[in-house]
């Protein structure tokens, strides 16, 4: 009977959810995320496509209890392991004005009095680092201090972690803070198991005889060219013939698995190229983009051109519905002069081939943007894992995943299909 509770998969619960990026992570670390809490209700859509086996609350944190995630899932009056978080970053952000009395910068106040009412073992919080300088850091070390009171140990020396460290095709610094139960140990910060350059967190380690962390080529190198595929301008997903794949691109077709990744396998077909749709460009913009230097920034878009030897740049996600709806700068792919596609921005971050996005493209780019690479949040997963003393395994069976008309339902039409699904429970 104890060897069987070794086994057991640890569970948790996601608050700002998006599409899944933490979620998954977690996944493939050995835990079952059975709830997620997620107000964009493009968002939820996708996430429950990704993940229909577990519960998807389509709701503000605001709004959320401990009793109604209990509920309204499968955890019932079950221990939770951990609350994870990638709060909502802009009000944080280096990026615009940081304004302190930004109204999204109370939303980390809710992950904190959720923590409390749910009482985990352990909480994950992601944010941008712009959250540890200037006014924001006030806001960075109240949490920190109401945490403290309120009986939960917090890493002092908080750390700023970079996604090329961790096997992820990118250039991103996060902040993440790890807090744990009294009761329970404090797991470390996971050690860099890939480099891309020698970051301030790890100047005691000797960096030199890591592998580097896969390179863009690596990461998107065996996709076809979708400018071949004239279906690509009408719809996002087309059955093709892949190129010779890297390792990199072997784990993310699921030709390969890692020994360490206890996701659950779901029902592909890995012949289908998805999130693929292609953007009409100007010929004007065409030549400028061919003009190009890799690793340089066109100077009229300002887009990045991606080197085929080097990490993308963070990819980011652009303003919400409420702002304009702005897009972000997407890269210009390596060799062809376009932007890169959905599906090669979710390569870049480590995102695996059955993951699907919205059939848009600002949507996709969006989910991608504003997610933690998978990988990522696995490495932090795998020290909580470590000190809750579990066996991580791997499921035998398949899963299935969602019906495809989530891919495709506008903003009205998921917050009706979230509201009627309530009614329904109700």
């Amino acid at each position: 009977m104890a060897h069987d509770l070794r086994k057991q998969r640890p569970i948790a619960v996601d608050l700002f959810a998006g599409a899944g990026g933490m979620t998954l992570g977690f996944e493939q670390a050995g835990f079952d995320v059975l709830a997620s809490v997620e107000i964009d209700p493009i968002h939820c859509a996708i996430h429950e496509f990704n993940f229909p086996f577990w519960s998807v609350l389509c709701q503000s944190v605001v709004d959320t209890t401990a009793q109604e995630i209990r509920q309204r899932s499968e955890i019932g009056d079950r221990e939770i392991d951990a609350v994870i978080c990638g709060s909502p970053c802009q009000g944080f952000s280096l990026m615009g004005k940081r304004a302190f009395d930004d109204p999204r910068n109370s939303l980390v106040f809710h992950f904190h009095r959720l923590v409390l009412e749910l009482q985990p073992k352990f909480f994950i919080m992601e944010n941008v680092r712009g959250i540890t300088v200037g006014e924001h850091k006030k806001i960075l070390q109240a949490l920190i201090g109401d945490f403290k009171i309120h009986g939960y140990q917090i890493a002092e020396n908080y750390h700023i972690l970079n996604a090329a460290h961790y096997g992820v095709p990118q250039s991103r610094e996060r902040l993440f803070l790890i807090g744990a139960r009294k009761d329970v140990e404090l797991p470390p910060y996971p050690q860099p198991i890939t480099k891309q350059a020698l970051p301030n967190n790890f100047t005691n380690q000797n960096l030199s005889m890591l592998p580097n962390s896969p390179t863009v080529w690596e990461a998107i190198g065996d996709i076809p060219e979708v400018e071949n595929y004239s279906e690509l301008l009408n719809r996002d997903w087309i059955i093709v013939e892949y190129g010779k794949p890297s390792n990199y691109a072997l784990l993310l077709r699921g030709i390969n698995t890692l020994v360490d990744d206890y996701a659950y396998q779901r029902h592909f077909d890995p012949r289908i190229l998805s999130s693929s749709l292609r953007t009409k460009h100007s010929l004007t913009t065409i030549q400028r983009f061919a003009a190009t230097i890799p690793g340089e920034r066109e100077p009229i878009s300002r887009f990045h051109k991606l080197h085929p030897a080097g990490v993308c740049n963070t990819l980011r996600a652009g303003t919400d519905k409420y702002r304009g709806s702005f897009t972000s700068p997407r890269p210009i792919h390596p060799f062809t002069p376009r932007c890169i596609t959905v599906r090669e921005a979710a390569r870049l971050h480590s995102y695996p081939d059955w993951f699907r996005f919205h059939v848009t493209k600002w949507h996709g780019f969006r989910q991608i943007g504003n997610s933690v690479p998978p990988l990522l949040a696995k490495a932090v997963a795998a020290e909580i894992i470590r000190k809750l003393q579990v066996l991580p395994h791997k499921p035998h069976f398949r899963q299935q995943l969602g019906d495809e008309k989530l891919l495709q339902l506008n903003m009205s039409q998921a917050a009706q299909y979230y509201q009627e699904k309530v009614k329904a429970k109700n």
